[in-house]
């Protein structure tokens, strides 16, 4: 289940790195809130967990940008969820 749930984060993530600088998701994706947070542990941030995805992967950006690369990736992944080698 966490695989599928990585899986499909980085392939969002790609998907929105692609995209162009003015888009307004790419925007929204590197958007700081301004504003204290509550007291507390801060909760995890979905740019945090796909930071820690891509480095469990030892991915960055750039991988990201380059499609096929991305793909494959991608693919490995799906296969090392479904337990098959290659």
């Amino acid at each position: 289940m966490l695989l599928i749930l990585q899986q499909n984060r980085l392939r969002w993530y790609g998907h929105v790195l692609r995209k162009d600088d003015d888009d307004w998701l790419k925007k929204c994706m590197e958007y700081e809130v301004e504003g204290s947070r509550p007291m507390g542990r801060p909760k995890r941030t979905w740019k945090e967990v796909v930071r820690g995805d891509c480095q469990a992967r030892k991915l960055n950006k750039e991988d990201a940008v380059d499609r096929c690369k991305w793909r494959k990736v991608l693919k490995e992944l799906r296969l090392t969820r479904m337990g098959v080698s290659g």
